[in-house]
């Protein structure tokens, strides 16, 4: 056969013509061009959904229900235990201070967790350890209630360490994927955080109720709630694998590159701003801690029926979402928080001196400027800690600072409360104590307020 340029095509049928075989030559590279096409165009589909899979996980939207679900459970194991706490010990037979660890051992543990819980989200992901975390405050939830009182302080540990896992790594969150919304997703989180322990406290007595008066079952009810957040973040954590192979995710804004790459290793323990930042979360902390412990408790020790201190309680954590929502907001708009400051300290001072002045008689009036006060401090406080740091990693590192001592700080609240309590026979030398750190809380928060940087 010859190879010249006028021989037939290898392969053509005999008599075949040049022409013929170059026709045929044509219709297989068609043919081969159009499986191409088809390939690529399958490929591109293919493409094309994985972005739109993609998409539909990364929407904002669906993080921030992620969020929002997350932030329900933030409170709400605390919150269920007080209106209960007086079965509780009743049950295990504890005195005033046996029983005021049954609220300061979690919190105790808030400033634990939140020591550990920047390099937990370094190591794993932010995402992954926010799952984990919500499955342990299921588990602790449920240990709780087991019929023992080791497993009742064992479980508060649990819960204690979750929800400082959960407040410590938000704050980081939020600035990562929010930078140009952070005051206002702090006012959502914060205002869904007190809006569950909202209705916690008000649900805890009724449930008990429904389950033929089972403390343990109206506990163990709220284990539900963080299961169904814990299915939220499933997406997220699925998403954060794709785009790293192993869970963790950079900074918005970074290129891709790791938190460590970009910002500089800087010590928050050394900045005093940081300290001052600090030391608020944990005085307006302290004061909230005391009311979720002993408030119900200071109204039936004054002759208030059980039912309405329970009222009384459960209001008092309403009217605290006004103050989560508002103050955030506020404080976003604002160089310099002072004026915030002053307003939520004067609140939450006046409505303390009610509690010591007339406690039944205004007792609606103290819920309502104490609520307003405390969701309004806990919304500053977590949001100094996002406007004061320059970044995410920052962020990250001054939140478990500022909740690691602030917590370490609030858990000995209930604690003295109830020891001094115990000891003089009236709640009206642990108020005043309290007065004392609202001064306080005062002259640190204005520090802390000032337009600077940590």
């Amino acid at each position: 056969m010859r190879t010249d340029a006028g021989s037939p095509v290898l392969g053509a049928p005999s008599g075949a013509g040049p022409a013929t075989g170059a026709s045929q030559a044509t219709d297989v590279t068609q043919a081969m061009t159009a499986a191409r096409v088809t390939d690529v165009a399958q490929d591109t589909a293919a493409t094309h959904g994985a972005q739109g899979r993609r998409a539909l996980l990364t929407h904002p939207l669906l993080l921030m229900a992620a969020i929002v679900l997350a932030s329900l459970n933030m409170r709400a194991a605390l919150a269920s235990v007080a209106p209960l706490v007086g079965e509780i010990a009743a049950q295990y037979g504890l005195s005033s201070t046996a029983s005021s660890l049954v609220t300061s051992v979690p919190v105790l543990f808030l400033g634990a967790g939140a020591l550990v819980a920047p390099w937990l989200g370094r190591r794993h992901g932010v995402e992954p350890v926010l799952l984990a975390a919500l499955l342990l405050l299921g588990l602790g939830i449920l240990v709780r209630v087991l019929p023992s009182v080791y497993a009742l302080y064992g479980g508060g540990v649990l819960v204690g360490t979750a929800i400082a896992l959960l407040n410590v790594l938000m704050p980081a969150l939020i600035k990562r994927d929010f930078p140009d919304r952070a005051a206002s997703m702090t006012s959502l989180y914060t205002g869904a955080m007190i809006a569950g322990a909202t209705v916690v406290a008000a649900a805890s007595v009724p449930l008990e109720e429904a389950f033929g008066g089972s403390w343990e079952a109206s506990l163990a009810f709220w284990s539900l709630p963080a299961a169904l957040a814990a299915v939220s973040w499933l997406p997220q954590v699925l998403l954060a694998k794709s785009r790293t192979g192993h869970g963790r995710r950079p900074p918005a804004g970074h290129g891709g590159r790791s938190a460590a790459a970009v910002a500089p290793a800087r010590s928050v323990w050394r900045s005093a701003l940081a300290w001052q930042v600090t030391l608020f979360m944990g005085l307006q902390s302290l004061w909230t801690y005391v009311l979720i412990a002993w408030m119900p408790t200071i109204f039936t020790d004054h002759g208030m029926s059980r039912s309405t201190a329970g009222v009384m309680f459960a209001f008092n954590t309403l009217t605290q979402v006004a103050g989560a929502f508002a103050v955030p907001l506020l404080a976003g708009r604002m160089r310099s928080q002072r004026p915030l400051v002053v307003l939520v300290t004067t609140l939450v001072a006046a409505g303390y001196a009610g509690l010591l002045a007339a406690p039944v008689q205004g007792a609606w009036l103290w819920s309502a400027l104490l609520g307003v006060g405390q969701g309004g401090g806990v919304g500053l406080a977590l949001t100094l800690i996002v406007l004061r740091a320059g970044d995410a990693v920052t962020a990250s590192r001054l939140s478990g600072m500022a909740q690691t001592v602030g917590y370490l700080l609030a858990a000995a609240g209930p604690l003295v409360a109830g020891a001094v309590h115990q000891a003089t026979g009236s709640w009206t030398v642990p108020i005043v104590l309290v007065l004392g750190v609202c001064v306080t809380a005062l002259v640190v928060g204005l520090l802390a307020a000032g337009d600077r940087k940590v």
